[in-house]
Parts: structure tokens; C-alpha cells; sequence
């Protein structure tokens, strides 16, 4: 076919034949004429100037978009934070995968490659929890309290107890403002902007209260952790989830949900103040007690007002010779003061370290019986423990105590399947944990020296000291022995949280009591447990016995029984506090011998420092 539009011009090729019109271009609408490149090229400077424009703009439109859009401001820094701890884990797992994987030519290298790549590990996750701050702190610190831990990992994260970095000013009014609806020029008439002490949470500052007068403690939440909480949440649980896929034995799941679940307590001043009331209310029937809880005057989710407490830490040996208090009878205090909270209150302070303490001598007012009180501050976390597990508990710690027999093994692993769920298995790493000892005798004529060379103990209150050759023992066990590491993260993942907490509040009595250099043997504060323990299982006792008179009434054999429980209760306790004398009396001779070494070296001021633990 031929169409004819006006002129044409015939284009032929081997299979296709047709006809164009022919225009000039010219003659063509403007919108269809092909494009003429007219420009000269860029120049290698032009277009690294266009670039640099592009960056500049694109640079300029982040910034302006990161301050003025809260989302995008978000994003960037959650990114970031994410970014960093994934890093440090990654590290980590590829540096434990070629360590264990490795060959060794003996022990002590295997020991000694598996000790530095739990440092450098534990190094890399410091830098990144305390880069990003708020709740990364709070894990470093969960992580230094478990003692069951690697020594190097819980020694690496100990600075975070008190490496905290504060929050400006700036936010701080802002906060304030925001949480109560007025400034803090309005509510104080002086308000120190630098804080005495910054947490994982919270910063404190001293302030004057207008209304009242009274020298105040200002507790104020940092106003990023809000932000960030939920993010952070589920980074430390991805975490952790990843290193348990990757290290199935290595599982620390439950460490991100006992997070997950107090965090939130601990974020509000309102549970905080409660929990201290709680706990005041706990001692208030008592005639006498070392202990003090500051009062809280006004609070708010994420502001607190209390009572300021001047004092020094309470392992602080030079504010100790200052004021002439005992270092012996602050450890059995200390000791005392949280056994009553676990055995017989049930209700007890699950963060315990040497920064939430203070000691302080006695104003005129105190219940004290000595020359000092000890403020325990932080109540931002507390634990209740039912009836059932505290009694079970308590009987535990009553066998350990016991001298060796067959009955008394018996008893130690009925308990701690009780107590822990714990396995005859597992029972000598629950052990180890609990006494901080490689094995005590579990019968009466088992050898005293083990194949290791170092004698072991017959029960806590052994006298017979921890040798370096039993230190070393356990520390070589965890590496050596086939499949107890992995033993002992099922231990950690199984036990009850309660009873992990109370393993940290027996970790801290131990941790202070080395701290105050005291001179009563080690297993002093064990006895003390123990008396509490035995008060406990009597009471309940009693309360059992009571409980059937108010339904059948007083029978001979019930009243047999009292008297039994009742006499059982006494010998053991009054068999206690004659030891207990003993120990006291010896520790009392060895403070006198420093005095007098003191004495003859500096006069008065070296016999005082000698006697306090101090170098003269």
C-alpha cells in the first residue's frame, strides 16, 4: 500500500518498505524537535563543585530536619545506639568462636587465651554501654552483680557502679517544669547544679527547700531515658537472643526480660518513695537498729524530694577512723539489716551495692546502739519472697551451717531442689555459689585435703580460711572441667530471680566485709545469717502450731511439740551467739595487737590508724 501525505521520499530496507512524510524540522512544532546539545561539557572543578553543593545541601537538610523533627531526631540516634552495642556483640562472638576453637598445647594456655578473650569482650561491651549511657549502665551493672560470671567480665563492668556521666541543667529544668508545673527557682531558694552523685537512672543535687528551710536531697530521673527506653529494651533482648542462637549454652535471655520487667519500677519515683515506706515500716517496731531511710517529702514519677543525709561510704576507712566507728561492728550490722529483710520480712532491697549505702554517726534521736547509723538510699527496686521459698531458704542455709553428716547432705540437696530447682548434678556449682567455696565435706570422714591440695571445709562456719589453692581450683574448673560452664548458665537461667537476688545480697555482705579489712574471722557474718535463719524457721514453726490450737485446741502432743521446736530453736541459737562471742573476743585481740604495733611505730594517730584498718 502507498499513501501519499503531500511530498514523500520512499524508505526501503530488504523486508520492511513504507513512506515518511518529509518536513524540514523547522517546519515541525516546537515540542517535537529533537534536542540540540548546545552546553560544553563540565569542567573536573565544575563538577566537583556541584557536588560539593548537592552534599552541602543535602547535609543542611539533615541537620535542620534531625533538630525540628522529633521522628527523624529518633531514628538517627536510636541507629546509633543499636549500631554500637551490635558491634561490640559481633566482636565478641567472632572472638569467642576462634578461641574455642583453637587448639592448645596445655591447660594453662587454654586458661589463659579463654581469660583474655573474656576480657577483651567484656572491654569492648563496656565502651559501648558507656557511650550510650541510661539503660546500657543499668545491664553493665546486672552484669558485674553476678558473681557466677566470669571473674573478667564481672571486674570490667564494676566501674559502671559509678562511672555515670550527668545530665545538663538545661534538661533538667525542662523535666522538672514538665513534671510538677513548677521551676525549681520556685521551689528552692538554692539548688546546687552540680550533682553529688550520678546513677544509670538518676542524678541527685543539693538543694534548699523554700517552704521549709530543710536542706534537701533532689532526686531527678535523666529525661533521655524515656526516649530511648523501649529501643534500648529490645536491642539488649535482640542481643542477647543472638548470643544464645549462636552460643546455645551461653544464655543470658532471662538477664534482658528481668529488665524488661523492672525497669519500668525502677523508672518511677512513685514505686521508689512506696518501697521505702515499706521498709521503714518493717523496722519501725524495733527498739533498737543501726538501719536509717532517709523520708521523702514530695515526689513525682520522675522527680523526688528527700531528706539529705551527710555521710561518708560505708566501706570508707578513713571517715571510719574519723569518727571512731567500729569497721567490725559495721559489717555484722550490715549483715544483720538485710538477714531480717530476707528472712524475716520477706520484703528486700535487690540493689545493694556499696554506692546505695552511707554511714553516718548517730545523731541524738538514733535507735542505734553504737556510735554510728547506716542510710540505705535507692529503694527503687525491691523484691518480695513468698512464705514457701523463704522458709525452704532459710533451712538450706541452717545445713550448711551444720557439720558434715550424712543426714546433713541430705538435707543440702533436698533443700536446694526445693529452693532452686537444682539437680544432685548441679547441686556442687549451686553449692560453690552459694558459700563462695569449691566443695564442703559432705560426710564426716571424708578426707580433708582434696586431690587438688588445698584443704576444704566442713561447713560455713568452718574457720579454716580460703587458700589461694582453692581460689585458683574453682577459676581452673570453669575452664577445665568438661561441660561445667555450660552447667552453669543452665544454673543461672533456671533459679529463681529471688534467689539470684538474695545470692547478690550474700555477694555484697562477703564484698563489704573484705572491703572493711575487718579482723573477725570470715565466716562471722555467716553466723549471722544463720541466727536469722533459725528465728525464721521457729517463727513458722510456732505460727504452724498456733494455727492448729485455734481449730482442735491445745492437745499433749502439740504441746510436745512446741516445747521441742521451742528447745531446738534455743540450743542452736544460743550455740550460735557463744561462737559468735568467741569470734567477736578474738577479733577484738588482733585489733588490739595493731593498735599497739601502731602505737610503738606513731604514737596515738598510728595506734588509731593501725586499729582501723590503716596504713600508719
Amino acid at each position: 500500500m502507498l499513501i501519499r501525505l503531500g511530498a514523500t521520499k520512499s524508505i526501503a530496507s530488504p523486508s520492511l518498505r513504507c513512506h515518511a512524510p518529509v518536513r524540514s524540522i523547522r517546519n515541525l512544532p516546537r515540542f517535537l524537535r529533537q534536542p540540540q546539545n548546545t552546553q560544553t561539557p563540565l569542567s573536573r572543578s565544575q563538577k566537583w563543585t556541584r557536588r560539593v553543593a548537592y552534599a552541602a545541601a543535602l547535609s543542611a537538610t539533615a541537620v535542620v530536619t534531625y533538630n525540628t523533627y522529633e521522628p527523624f531526631r529518633h531514628t538517627v540516634l536510636a541507629a546509633d545506639r543499636i549500631g554500637r552495642v551490635v558491634w561490640a556483640v559481633s566482636l565478641g562472638v567472632v572472638d569467642y568462636k576462634r578461641t574455642f576453637s583453637k587448639i592448645y598445647e596445655d591447660d594453662e594456655a587454654m586458661l589463659n587465651a579463654y581469660s583474655a578473650c573474656h576480657k577483651r569482650s567484656a572491654e569492648r561491651l563496656l565502651i559501648a554501654l558507656q557511650t550510650n549511657g541510661g539503660i546500657f549502665i543499668k545491664l553493665g551493672q546486672h552484669i558485674s552483680s553476678v558473681n557466677l560470671l566470669p571473674w573478667e567480665w564481672t571486674s570490667t563492668m564494676r566501674p559502671l557502679q559509678d562511672q555515670c556521666f550527668p545530665t545538663p541543667m538545661e534538661a533538667i529544668e525542662a523535666m522538672y517544669i514538665a513534671d510538677t508545673g513548677r521551676s525549681i527557682e520556685e521551689q528552692f531558694s538554692y539548688f546546687d547544679p552540680e550533682p553529688i552523685g550520678v546513677a544509670s537512672l538518676a542524678q541527685v543535687h543539693i538543694a534548699h527547700d523554700r517552704e521549709t528551710g530543710k536542706k534537701v536531697a533532689v532526686k531527678l530521673q535523666h529525661p533521655h531515658l524515656e526516649e530511648f527506653a523501649e529501643i534500648d529494651m529490645k536491642t539488649a533482648t535482640t542481643c542477647l537472643a543472638w548470643v544464645k542462637a549462636i552460643f546455645p549454652e551461653f544464655e543470658f535471655t532471662w538477664l534482658g526480660e528481668e529488665m524488661r520487667k523492672n525497669l519500668p519500677l525502677e523508672m518511677d519515683f512513685c514505686n521508689e518513695a512506696a518501697n521505702a515506706a515499706r521498709a521503714m515500716n518493717d523496722f519501725s517496731g524495733h527498739l533498737w537498729t543501726t538501719l536509717y531511710i532517709p523520708e521523702v517529702f514530695r515526689v513525682t514519677k520522675r522527680t523526688m524530694v528527700m531528706e539529705f543525709i551527710e555521710g561518708g561510704r560505708v566501706d570508707d576507712l578513713e571517715y571510719l577512723n574519723k569518727y571512731h566507728i567500729d569497721r567490725n561492728a559495721v559489717s555484722r550490722e550490715l549483715t544483720k539489716i538485710f538477714s531480717e529483710m530476707v528472712y524475716i520480712n520477706g520484703f528486700f532491697h535487690a540493689d545493694p551495692h556499696a554506692g546505695n549505702l552511707l554511714i553516718r554517726p548517730a545523731p541524738p534521736s538514733s535507735r542505734s546502739r553504737y556510735n554510728f547509723e547506716i542510710a540505705l538510699l535507692d529503694h527503687g527496686l525491691y523484691f518480695d519472697i513468698d512464705d514457701e521459698l523463704r522458709i525452704n531458704y532459710a533451712h538450706l542455709w541452717l545445713s550448711l551451717i551444720a557439720s558434715p553428716s550424712a543426714k546433713t547432705n541430705a538435707d543440702r540437696r533436698k533443700y536446694a531442689q526445693l529452693v532452686g530447682n537444682i539437680s544432685p548434678e548441679m547441686y556442687p556449682v549451686f553449692e560453690s555459689a552459694i558459700t563462695g567455696r569449691a566443695n564442703l565435706k559432705a560426710l564426716e570422714d571424708a578426707p580433708d585435703t582434696t586431690s587438688l591440695g588445698f584443704k576444704r571445709a566442713g561447713s560455713l562456719i568452718d574457720t579454716l580460711q580460703q587458700s589461694e589453692e582453692e581460689l585458683e581450683a574453682i577459676r581452673r574448673a570453669l575452664v577445665q572441667k568438661d561441660g561445667l560452664l555450660p552447667m552453669l548458665f543452665a544454673l543461672l537461667r533456671r533459679m529463681p530471680r529471688r534467689v539470684l537476688m538474695i545470692l547478690k545480697l550474700n555477694d555484697l555482705t562477703r564484698n563489704l566485709d573484705n572491703s572493711l579489712a575487718t579482723t573477725h574471722p570470715r565466716s562471722r557474718i555467716f553466723l549471722i545469717i544463720a541466727r536469722y535463719c533459725a528465728l525464721a524457721v521457729w517463727l513458722d514453726e510456732r505460727k504452724a502450731i498456733f494455727d492448729e490450737w485455734r481449730f482442735t485446741g491445745p492437745t499433749w502432743s502439740s504441746l510436745g511439740s512446741y516445747f521441742s521446736k521451742w528447745w531446738s530453736f534455743h540450743k542452736l541459737n544460743d550455740g550460735i551467739r557463744l561462737v559468735e562471742f568467741a569470734m567477736d573476743t578474738q577479733a577484738q585481740i588482733v585489733m588490739m595487737g595493731a593498735w599497739l604495733r601502731g602505737l610503738w611505730r606513731r604514737g596515738f594517730v598510728g595506734a588509731s590508724r593501725a586499729a582501723a584498718g590503716l596504713e600508719v
